[in-house]
């Protein structure tokens, strides 16, 4: 009885749109409002409120990833409704009393990032395009496909810069390689790409020898804060800052300052929020080992006290929901090939993670933004207008 008293307390102001709950002893409710309930959940057994207190988030996805709990209807509805709700366990602090101790020496990097990435060039080439681009697309055009929008992003970032042939290029994190050797082949610069997936090393290190760039591009498996004294005219990092940690956060963009030769233009793309910065319990166990969303004005602070001035900000919230509503479709797909390749909780975990991004960027929790950046007086050595972005 005191567990479903709890419960009714717990999710009576979790959703802003009607929501069915079918307990476990065969009971139900409707929460959210009138009207026919949008989406259904059915707890297949109790999920101890004791979990529920300590870390909600981290409690209810691995309910969910267990077959614990079931949800018919759109996750990702459900989830930006819980978001919306300033009364929700998403917005109560009381339910997020543990969150992870997270570690990011050099060690600690390498071995959180291939947690992630390493789990196969095969798995990523199911969903993603093909480019291999796994960060936020940028859709110029309604009807642009997936891939269009990946390649619309990585050379709206590329002008961003205003690049001269012959210049060098620092790709910070550089994926599987799409956005440094479009910048060699097509704006004519010497690029080097670093990572620490040993997945993406390889490929992106095949990729430079297929294409015939041996002389104007090269990969290196290094961390970030290993790369000396050498300096470059411009940078770009997509979907880096993310996972360098709230404490090395001044660090990363001390590391980009000192990179850059004078007058270096540097392009930062990441995950923010609005709001501060936050990290997520079930995120950190389950999918993003150390991530830390900054929050935008810490990012800034931290680019000023590195020396570097703000050009330019680009809010990309729309295009990130967009492009994982579109690698969740492509993601499910492939359902019954992933689950053969790995099984059922790791299909229902991904289905999560990308169904619940979605709802983040859609409701605002979490933002994209590139921000433009220069080593020396802002915009110096750049265009007047903003103009050139868009030839």
């Amino acid at each position: 009885m005191l567990d479903k008293t709890f419960y009714k307390t717990f999710l009576s102001h979790s959703f802003n749109i009607p929501v069915r709950v079918n307990y476990w002893d065969g009971t139900s409710d409707v929460y959210g409002g009138d009207g026919e309930p949008q989406v259904t959940v059915t707890f297949h057994e109790l999920v101890p409120i004791k979990s529920l207190t300590r870390n909600a988030s981290l409690a209810l996805g691995e309910a969910v990833m267990d077959g614990r709990i079931e949800i018919d209807g759109s996750i990702q509805k459900l989830i930006e409704s819980a978001y919306e709700s300033a009364g929700s366990f998403f917005n109560n602090s009381k339910f997020k009393r543990f969150m992870p101790k997270q570690s990011h020496s050099e060690s600690h990097s390498k071995e959180d990032i291939q947690k992630h990435y390493d789990v196969g060039n095969d798995f990523y080439k199911l969903w993603l395009d093909p480019t291999l681009t796994y960060s936020c697309a940028y859709f110029e055009h309604d009807d642009d496909t997936l891939e269009q929008a990946q390649l619309n992003k990585v050379h709206h970032i590329i002008k961003k810069l205003d690049p001269q042939p012959g210049k060098r290029l620092l790709d910070i994190g550089c994926g599987w390689g799409t956005l440094m050797l479009t910048a060699a082949k097509e704006y004519g610069l010497k690029v080097t790409g670093i990572t620490l997936s040993q997945e993406q090393y390889d490929l992106v290190k095949q990729r430079i020898i297929d294409e015939d760039l041996q002389d104007v591009a090269e990969v290196r498996l290094e961390d970030y804060r290993e790369l000396g004294n050498e300096t470059w005219d411009y940078i770009t990092s997509v979907g880096m800052f993310e996972h360098v940690g709230k404490e090395n956060l001044g660090a990363y963009f001390k590391c980009v300052a000192k990179y850059l030769t004078d007058d270096g233009v540097a392009l930062i793309h990441g995950i923010t929020r609005q709001q501060g910065g936050a990290t997520n319990a079930w995120l950190d166990k389950y999918i993003f080992p150390g991530g830390y969303v900054p929050g935008l004005t810490e990012n800034i602070d931290h680019m000023i006290d590195a020396g570097l001035q703000v050009d330019d900000m680009e809010p990309l919230r729309r295009h990130y929901q967009r492009t994982t509503e579109i690698w969740d479709k492509n993601f499910n797909e492939h359902r019954d090939e992933i689950a053969k390749q790995f099984d059922e909780r790791f299909v229902r975990m991904w289905d999560l993670y990308l169904q619940a991004c979605a709802a983040s960027f859609q409701s605002g929790n979490i933002d994209v933004i590139q921000f433009l950046l220069t080593k020396g007086a802002s915009g110096r050595v750049l265009p007047m207008t903003r103009d050139y972005m868009y030839k």
